[in-house]
């Protein structure tokens, strides 16, 4: 079992460092950590450091010592981006939750024409506000040391000026009426940026893939079933990662 990983500002280049605050509550009286186990510290932007339990003080202080070199996460490649249209209800969360802890690296909110769900004024602030925690602690319990980036909700239009600088796009869609290639064995490419949109429940409407397209970006589908918006972006990034080497 790798160790687990708490949060910090700035990563400590030792000899030794006190977690407090919410995180050293969660080591302390959540994860009951005590001396002599295991820890790791990140900014959760691909700077770590490992470090051994000195002391579990009060509820939510715990002394980290041994900490000696400071280790940086390169940046993976090709980076994955998954935009993601807005679910409704909590499924957004969910989202972002297994896209996390499967290893998306860009995670982008879309306001697609056919979402139920609108993010305006302070109700999108809190969602966005949401959907950035969860990848955060997303990333901590997956022990990741390089969290993905959750970006500004997007409009179609921003999408598509997105997609056009992606090494390789693609609209996740399935339609009779639409020829599209099967995700699992289409030409990617080793590094760059790969862009994937995942539609809303209602699907994407014809004139968001003719702007899509337009943008240079392909169709492509998963296979034979048809998955909710909010585990299509898992799923897709599973099998990109796998097919592009980085879960070799």
């Amino acid at each position: 079992m790798t160790a687990p990983v708490f949060v910090v500002e700035q990563v400590p280049d030792g000899p030794e460092f006190v977690l407090e605050g919410p995180e050293g509550r969660h080591a302390v009286s959540v994860k009951r950590l005590r001396a002599g186990e295991d820890v790791v510290l990140t900014d959760g932007r691909g700077r770590w450091a490992e470090g051994i339990v000195g002391a579990a003080e009060g509820k939510d202080r715990l002394v980290v010592t041994g900490l000696a070199t400071v280790h940086e996460e390169p940046h993976p490649a090709p980076r994955i981006t998954v935009v993601q249209a807005l679910p409704k209800g909590d499924r957004g969360e969910v989202a972002v939750e297994t896209m996390t802890e499967t290893g998306a690296d860009v995670i982008v909110p879309w306001q697609a024409s056919r979402c139920i769900t609108q993010w305006k004024g302070d109700r999108g602030l809190k969602s966005l506000a949401k959907w950035r925690n969860t990848a955060r602690e997303a990333g901590k319990q997956s022990r990741r040391v390089r969290f993905p980036e959750v970006a500004d909700a997007m409009t179609t239009k921003q999408v598509a000026a997105l997609l056009a600088t992606a090494d390789f796009a693609a609209v996740l869609h399935e339609d009779r009426e639409h020829d599209s290639e099967p995700l699992a064995t289409v030409q990617l490419p080793t590094r760059g940026e790969i862009v994937l949109v995942v539609g809303p429940e209602g699907g994407v409407s014809p004139d968001e893939l003719a702007v899509f397209a337009a943008a240079g970006a392909r169709t492509c589908r998963l296979g034979t079933s048809v998955l909710r918006t909010s585990t299509a972006g898992t799923a897709a990034t599973a099998l990109l990662l796998g097919r592009t080497g980085r879960w070799s």
